[in-house]
């Protein structure tokens, strides 16, 4: 791990919010272990828990430790279907936090494809929080200058350019398909 990464995965664990490059917009970030830190990232988003977050990955492997087994077909799909910004409610284990999964039995999941999103989460082999750098019911910054204007040093912002997708991720009942937010 480069000297930045290992920078990055120390602010992290220490329990410190960035900002990086998604599909459609930035997105705010912080280690999904670090109660500490999600508690952080929702009371700057003024988001309210309950309502659970998103965590993204570059690979299956990273999102395990929170759902439910997935048979090898069923993690190709949810692969092939994050290349296509389709983020799926899947059953969490019963030890998924609460404040992941907010009021529910579900959790929020995407393998992304954004090559630097994937990359990110692979440099640091976990998965993240991924809601959208706003705050809640404002618009999603798209540049690296708009999360900085608005997030200021609260946040480390990452360079990068966030995807041409126009909308956010589509959200899906990972048990029956129906489309929660298109």
């Amino acid at each position: 791990m480069t000297e930045s990464r290992r920078a990055l995965a120390d602010h992290l664990k220490r329990g410190g919010l960035i900002a990086y490059a998604t599909e459609s917009c930035y997105g705010l970030g912080c280690d999904p272990r670090n109660r500490i830190a999600v508690l952080r990232l929702l009371r700057l988003k003024q988001r309210p828990q309950s309502k659970g977050l998103i965590l993204i990955a570059g690979r299956y492997a990273q999102l395990a430790p929170y759902l439910q087994a997935l048979a090898p077909d069923e993690q190709a799909l949810l692969k092939s279907d994050g290349a296509q910004a389709i983020t799926y409610l899947m059953p969490a284990r019963n030890r998924c936090p609460r404040w992941l999964r907010g009021a529910y039995t579900t959790l929020a999941v995407r393998i992304s494809a954004h090559p630097q999103a994937v990359a990110l989460c692979n440099a640091l082999n976990m998965a993240l929080v991924s809601t959208s750098a706003n705050f809640s019911g404002g618009k999603a910054a798209r540049t690296y200058a708009q999360c900085k204007k608005l997030f200021g040093d609260q946040v480390w912002v990452l360079p990068g350019k966030a995807g041409k997708r126009k909308r956010p991720s589509t959200i899906r009942a990972w048990t029956d398909g129906r489309i929660v937010r298109e």
